[in-house]
């Protein structure tokens, strides 16, 4: 699989393992997670091993995409020149809700994606706070490659909002 985006070349692989699946779901506007077979836990980045149990048995699950801002930042100046030109932009750890504070209370289910709206142009900053709800969206960025990115859902925030000031 290979696209191009804002000037990258996108690249996974025939023989990679670790994000062949990933693509490959999201290419079907899924959102898809390795999953221990031994303890059952999903990992993100989805590396060899389960961070959890040390076990190298997983299979790929599917995943709501829906989940809560858990922290975010404001790139002011891009360093990659494919996004100069859409900074300032939001960047979000998005906590999802499966396995939401698991293994334990501090701990959960997180990924790192761009905060974008409807039309995939980058979300204003004066809408970015944590504890704001989110939901997956997929960017084809070419017939063979999708992006997964995340827009604010309508869904009321679950907890309190917090917003850097």
């Amino acid at each position: 699989m290979q696209a191009q985006y804002r000037g990258m070349n996108l690249i996974i692989p025939d023989n990679d393992t670790e994000w062949k699946g990933y693509f490959e779901a999201a290419r079907e506007h899924r959102l898809a997670m390795k999953t221990c077979r031994r303890c059952g836990m999903l990992r993100y980045p989805p590396g060899a091993a389960c961070p959890w149990c040390t076990s190298l048995e997983w299979r790929w699950q599917d995943v709501s995409g829906k989940g809560t801002i858990h922290s975010y930042e404001i790139v002011m100046q891009a360093i990659q020149a494919g996004f100069r030109e859409w900074a300032p932009y939001p960047v979000v750890l998005v906590e999802l809700d499966e396995q939401r504070g698991q293994p334990t209370a501090d701990e959960g289910l997180r990924l790192i994606s761009n905060l974008v709206t409807d039309d995939f142009t980058a979300e204003k900053e004066e809408n970015v706070a944590i504890g704001k709800r989110v939901e997956v969206t997929f960017l084809d960025v070419s017939p063979e490659f999708s992006l997964p990115l995340f827009k604010l859902s309508q869904e009321p925030p679950q907890g309190p909002v917090w917003q850097f000031k």
